[in-house]
């Protein structure tokens, strides 16, 4: 890590694959920042520091199916504090509230057990990256339904040209993120 500070050294692990899923889509691999265990640390670290200081301190973690589960997990693991996962829509067994958002084409719904969280909970919900915000959104709209105060939302990577930070933020949504990938 010699000289380069935590983000650079985060985002030179981040692989960008070009015209995946789609021509034209530059996607924005964070699995290499899971496989090195260094590089690994030092990412859940970045998160771990900020969540420690008592004022941003969580009850509970809740993270975004599927990537949301990797970090969600290993920072309340770390905050020795509550995990809890919002899902895709039909994965919960037990009684659940939901939210449906739109995508690009059509929509989708994520799922919450009621009693992942109680009223007054603060919250931090997590995901790898926020694009449109869709998700995001939906995982802050079923924790509020349950009463909990979502805190921050956080992810490691900003596409800032899809709206979605901006879009959160109106929402009144503080975020965090460690790093942004504006342009190609």
């Amino acid at each position: 890590m010699q000289n380069l500070s935590v983000n650079q050294y985060l985002r030179a692990h981040i692989r960008t694959v070009p015209d995946w899923p789609a021509p034209g889509v530059q996607f924005r691999d964070i699995t290499p920042l899971l496989q090195d265990a260094k590089v690994f640390r030092v990412l859940i670290d970045a998160f771990i520091h900020r969540y420690m200081d008592p004022s941003m301190r969580p009850d509970v973690v809740a993270g975004l199916d599927a990537r949301g589960f990797i970090l969600g997990a290993v920072v309340a693991y770390e905050l020795n504090v509550g995990f809890v996962p919002i899902r895709k829509k039909g994965k919960l067994p037990f009684t659940t509230v939901e939210e449906t958002y739109e995508l690009e084409y059509g929509s989708a719904t994520v799922e919450l057990h009621t009693d992942a969280v109680k009223p007054g909970d603060r919250v931090l919900l997590i995901d790898d990256l926020i694009a449109t915000g869709g998700t995001m959104m939906a995982g802050m709209k079923l924790l509020e339904k349950l009463g909990a105060q979502v805190i921050e939302g956080a992810a490691i990577v900003d596409l800032p040209e899809l709206g979605g930070s901006d879009k959160l933020r109106a929402s009144g949504l503080a975020l965090f993120t460690l790093l942004d990938f504006s342009g190609h």
